[in-house]
């Protein structure tokens, strides 16, 4: 149960597990907190039969707008490198990225820099039309550190990763729209609904074998060709047991009663 001063709200929509970036009055900035909660939800979610599908998205103006630079500082003037929490943070997004369960990002307001790197750990991106998107980082003498530089090239291509990534520069969704990155684009009154409609898509499809590819997706990611056509083979083998797939062949062709075949 959650309440409305946490953190990262959670509720509960079928099979769709939504989760809400609860600071709004920071642009939900990441902090400990937060990612210590995004963190024990994954877990959650991952072990939770009834759940097919997470989705994340922002409470307020916006889906998050990077590292709460408070806490930066705060750690900062204690003698600290924010990279120990930066350390988290790039784990829990990795989680998301390397989960068996479709992740969908639900994004309006500003995606930017560490708000950008969570979007990028999930399998599916939804936009509003005015969403500013961008890295970010550099505008404020920072590098990243959750994944933009590892992810962004796979999701928009090298070049406009090159220069999201060495301006800073921020970008309309709809600039996004040849690269394939973003799902769907639409406007903001359309947004909740079109995210429910992809997300109740893809939970259709929860399945053993939906979880093994998932997983695969994920595990041969910038592996050489061959071996990552090696594990393919290996994936179909075990999952052709385990996900009774010959039982569902012979369903899918078995003769269909017509209602001539009765008359």
């Amino acid at each position: 149960m959650t309440t409305d001063t946490d953190p990262l709200l959670v509720e509960q929509r079928g099979t769709v597990r939504w989760l809400l970036l609860n600071r709004p009055e920071r642009r939900n900035a990441l902090n400990a907190a937060l990612i210590e909660a995004l963190d024990k939800q994954i877990t959650s979610a991952e072990a939770d039969p009834g759940t097919a599908v997470i989705a994340v998205a922002g409470n307020g103006p916006s889906f998050c707008a990077g590292g709460d630079f408070h806490q930066f500082l705060q750690l900062h003037e204690r003698g600290d490198n924010p990279v120990d929490f930066l350390t988290d943070v790039s784990a829990c997004f990795s989680r998301i990225a390397a989960s068996p369960k479709p992740w969908v990002a639900v994004l309006h307001g500003h995606a930017v820099a560490g708000g950008l790197e969570l979007a990028l750990a999930c399998d599916v991106v939804v936009a509003a039309d005015t969403t500013l998107i961008g890295d970010g980082h550099v505008m404020r003498r920072l590098v990243p550190a959750g994944g933009s530089s590892v992810r962004l090239p796979g999701a928009v291509g090298r070049g406009l990763s090159r220069w999201l990534l060495l301006t800073g520069e921020l970008l309309p969704a709809t600039a996004f729209a040849h690269t394939g990155w973003i799902r769907a684009i639409v406007p903001a009154a359309d947004l909740d609904a079109t995210a429910t409609r992809i997300c109740r898509q893809l939970a259709d499809q929860s399945s053993p074998a939906q979880h093994r590819l998932k997983t695969l997706l994920h595990r041969i990611d910038g592996a050489a060709p061959e071996h990552a056509l090696c594990e393919e083979l290996a994936t179909f083998a075990d999952n052709w047991s385990a996900s009774s797939v010959a039982d569902a062949l012979r369903a899918f062709l078995a003769p269909r009663t017509t209602k001539a075949d009765t008359t």
